[in-house]
């Protein structure tokens, strides 16, 4: 096997990890079988595939970002508050995670692999502000299923919580407030 092949299957042991890293909120909240970052990204990605064409974000680089922003966690781990790492310290951490999965791809890759995370991470576009939507608005999606699934009707508040207020583009702003609506139709039936 070449060095090249072998980097390339080393990127895909790599990229292979996501489906085993959890998230760790879930965990923490103690979700029943929780998703793994593999599965936040997918559904992201997805979701770009709904961006409104009359906003003019470039919907195929939307859902390449939704692909490569959380790649670094198949090294660092899925990083939140609850660790105590400074933002400085988690960017650095990914940073320098992000440079070593793309030096395993050639160069082509790699440059809009990086690309796209540096953008996603400075907010330096009207895509990245996109998906960055689209990341919040899928954890509250995930915390509602999860709350209808294992019939603990607003045990994830919290997450809505800390998004409150944080929704810049309007469609993803329809969305969260019909989000909103179905919880509180499924929570008024629960306790029927």
């Amino acid at each position: 096997m070449s060095t090249n092949l072998g980097k390339l299957f080393e990127f895909m042991s790599l990229i292979g990890q996501l489906k085993r890293v959890k998230r760790t909120g879930w965990v923490l909240k103690n979700v029943t079988d929780p998703e793994s970052v593999s599965d936040h990204m997918y559904r992201m990605a997805m979701l770009s595939f709904l961006v409104d064409p009359k906003t003019g974000i470039n919907k195929d680089r939307c859902i390449k970002m939704s692909l490569v922003h959380d790649m670094a966690e198949s090294i660092v781990g899925d990083l939140t508050p609850s660790d105590n790492v400074s933002k400085d310290e988690k960017f650095i951490r990914e940073e320098k995670a992000m440079q070593h999965i793309t030096s395993l791809v050639g160069d082509e890759a790699s440059q809009e692999m990086i690309s796209l995370w540096k953008e996603y991470e400075t907010q330096s576009t009207a895509e990245a502000r996109f998906v960055k939507d689209l990341d919040r608005f899928e954890m509250i999606l995930q915390a509602a299923e999860y709350e209808q699934l294992d019939g603990r009707p607003k045990a994830l508040q919290e997450f809505f919580d800390s998004t409150n207020g944080k929704f810049q583009s309007p469609q993803v702003k329809e969305w969260v407030e019909e989000l909103k609506r179905i919880r509180q139709e499924n929570h008024k039936n629960d306790k029927t």
